[in-house]
């Protein structure tokens, strides 16, 4: 292993990336045509709950559990055993989501009191009906893109990494879409509901693009049961505790968003579009990262090639902290002038961006750890231990729950944020204290220099954005144009100092890339 896990998470990157460029066109239409009102309030909440299933059983918990038996299998035994395994599975896991998409959509109206019970109070019912309506729709959106997620788990097991990266892309664009051509013929109070059949109409969608693929491997599951029941108890023992463990953040999200439902209308969409700015470089590294590790460092354990396991968890960490602290930086020192430059048009007022400010500095605060939390569960994962992960994950959602309750009262709705934040800090540093103390992890050399070469890179950049940014209130008064080379000049030259520094106190980037 030499340049492929920098070569595979540059594909993944540049897939991913796409999808969240178009992801960010997506909610600079949401904020034009719909804002920060009560209608955008209700399909958040509808869509944020079966996307939340969605990161439990496809991207995340589920591939977190599938893949580091699948990788044994592939391994160890002949195709028959791994045909026979992804039949089984997907029997199971199908008639699973089947079951939990009907049930939803049946208790539909008190899945919506559980996520935003501030609205069953609230005398206007106009928010809480709508999202009972919209997440009828948007509920079998778990079953097509947890299939989606099955699929995508084989080809990332077999080294084909970016046609599962790249799949995201069709949803944002159907949601484009839907919210340009099909929500104009709905009624005015009504046209927020195109953006749910978008959600369904993407899930299909979505499955079907990446069958050909896995035909074309000779890996199609065939749904059939008693094929491989072993291996699939095997998988489900694992996917439980790991259905909690890799998305903490997200119980977090849900956590936020029900405690918004308390605060004034707008509260949820400004944590929304915030957090779907984080998302960006979440997306783009960190869930690459996690994603391109995973095989290969479930393949070292299985080979018991416990050197090889350590340095490429080192490998990862180092990426990490190289990318993910110039962008928290970047995205915190730069919040106002890129919600101005996206959303404030039409129906998205300066007085939304400068609440919605506020969360993403929060946010901002949080993104290495959320980025840490993917990469060191990996850690775990490829072992086949959740175990460890689910109790770190425990403690990690009590102390946001309490964050929260302490800090919504000064702070509102950024206090959520906040919390959030801090509570991925403690994740993450549990999770780290936990791989040493194990001794499933050890250092590689060098760290201490590294960080500090870093840490000078990142004053010099701050010390530059803080001294020569614009004022905020010209960016108020610029046009899109302006606005936009604004934006792109000042991110470029946050970049270009920080790389800069970075190549003259001695890193390599060249060597970066390399697996040591």
């Amino acid at each position: 292993m030499k340049k492929h896990l920098f070569k595979s998470t540059l594909v993944v990157s540049a897939c991913t990336g796409l999808s969240r460029v178009f992801g960010l066109v997506r909610d600079v239409v949401f904020a034009s045509l719909f804002g920060a009102g009560p209608g955008m309030d209700a399909f958040i909440v509808a869509f944020r709950i079966p996307n939340f299933l969605r990161r439990l059983f496809a991207e995340g918990g589920f591939s977190q559990a599938f893949i580091p038996i699948l990788a044994e299998y592939k391994e160890q035994r002949d195709k028959a055993a791994v045909q026979a395994l992804l039949d089984q599975t997907t029997a199971s896991l199908g008639l699973t989501l089947l079951i939990t998409t009907i049930v939803g959509m049946i208790i539909a109206p008190v899945v919506v009191s559980v996520f935003a019970l501030g609205w069953v109070y609230d005398a206007d019912q106009q928010k809480f009906d709508l999202a009972v309506e919209m997440l009828r729709i948007t509920f079998p959106y778990l079953l097509f893109i947890s299939l989606t997620g099955l699929a995508g788990g084989i080809l990332n097991t077999y080294r084909q990494f970016a046609v599962p990266a790249f799949t995201p892309v069709i949803l944002n664009i159907v949601m484009i879409a839907c919210a340009l051509w099909l929500a104009p013929g709905f009624p005015e109070e009504k046209r927020i509901v195109a953006l749910a059949w978008g959600v369904f109409i993407a899930g299909v969608m979505q499955l079907v693009f990446q069958l050909p693929f896995l035909l074309r491997l000779g890996l199609l599951p065939v749904p059939r049961r008693h094929a491989d029941r072993a291996g699939v108890r095997r998988i489900f023992k694992l996917l439980i505790p790991v259905l909690f463990a890799v998305s903490v953040t997200q119980i977090n999200l849900l956590v936020d968003t029900l405690i918004a439902s308390f605060l004034v209308t707008g509260s949820i969409s400004w944590l929304y579009y915030s957090d779907r700015l984080v998302e960006f470089p979440l997306g783009v590294f960190g869930l690459a990262l996690a994603t391109v590790i995973l095989p290969g460092l479930s393949a070292h354990h299985s080979n018991a090639a416990q050197e090889d396991y350590v340095k490429t968890l080192d490998w990862a960490l180092r990426w990490v902290v190289v990318v993910a602290l110039p962008a928290a930086f970047g995205l915190a020192l730069l919040a106002r002038p890129i919600l101005t430059t996206l959303f404030q048009y039409r129906e998205f007022s300066a007085y939304d961006v400068e609440m919605a400010s506020f969360s993403l500095m929060a946010f901002a605060a949080g993104l290495p750890a959320f980025i840490l939390i993917k990469v060191l569960a990996t850690g775990f994962f490829a072992r086949q231990d959740t175990a460890t992960p689910v109790k770190i994950g425990v403690i990690a959602m009590l102390s946001n729950i309490v964050l929260n309750l302490l800090l919504m009262g000064p702070l509102l709705h950024a206090g959520l944020a906040l919390a959030t934040s801090l509570s991925a800090y403690l994740n993450a540093g549990l999770l780290y204290y936990r791989l040493r103390q194990l001794q499933h992890y050890q250092p590689q050399t060098g760290w201490g220099g590294y960080c500090l070469k870093l840490g000078a890179a990142l004053v010099v950049m701050t010390i530059v954005l803080l001294r020569y940014l614009p004022a905020p209130e010209l960016w108020n008064e610029w046009g899109l144009l302006t606005r936009a080379w604004q934006l792109l000049f000042w991110v470029s030259a946050g970049a270009v100092v920080y790389w800069l520094v970075i190549l003259i106190a001695g890193i390599r980037l060249r060597e970066m890339m390399v697996h040591p």
